[in-house]
């Protein structure tokens, strides 16, 4: 194997940024079409996974756990509260907080949302161990240059 030619290492295709904002794209493509019966786009999708795991959480929790800023999941919390998907409410351990926690609503929808998982492998035409090995590598690489 020949080292790369300096042309070789501006080439787009070579690029792992170009091939990972690829992947994003073509994956939220996926996502979409599956989670418009729904009524989420693939970010609010994200923030009610995390709600379904644990309800009520803070904002910043909440923003934490998508690996965001606080100010990029309001504008998110604020549509799903608009949707009746949630509500904000005062913290019982602390009145200064506003804790987000889900509506009977929001809760009911998980079960529409247990199908998606499904959906997307299929449309990906991939079995569950390529998936998971995929996703375990993004994992580990997300890991290794975390900011």
């Amino acid at each position: 194997m020949t080292d790369p030619t300096p042309d070789d290492l501006l080439r787009l295709e070579n690029q792992l940024c170009f091939a990972l904002v690829t992947a994003a794209r073509n994956v939220v493509g996926i996502y979409r079409p599956i989670l418009e019966p729904l009524g989420l786009t693939h970010p609010q999708y994200l923030a009610m996974l995390a709600l379904w795991e644990q309800s009520p959480r803070s904002l910043g929790d909440l923003a934490s756990a998508l690996a965001m800023d606080p100010a990029t999941a309001s504008p998110l919390v604020k549509r799903l509260e608009s949707d009746g998907l949630i509500e904000r409410r005062r913290s019982v351990a602390d009145e200064r907080r506003l804790d987000i926690a889900l509506t009977a609503k929001g809760t009911a929808l998980r079960e529409q949302a247990l199908d998606v998982p499904r959906q997307v492998m299929t449309r990906l035409g991939m079995t569950v161990p390529e998936v998971e090995s995929v996703r375990d590598g993004l994992i580990r690489f997300a890991g290794a240059v975390e900011l």
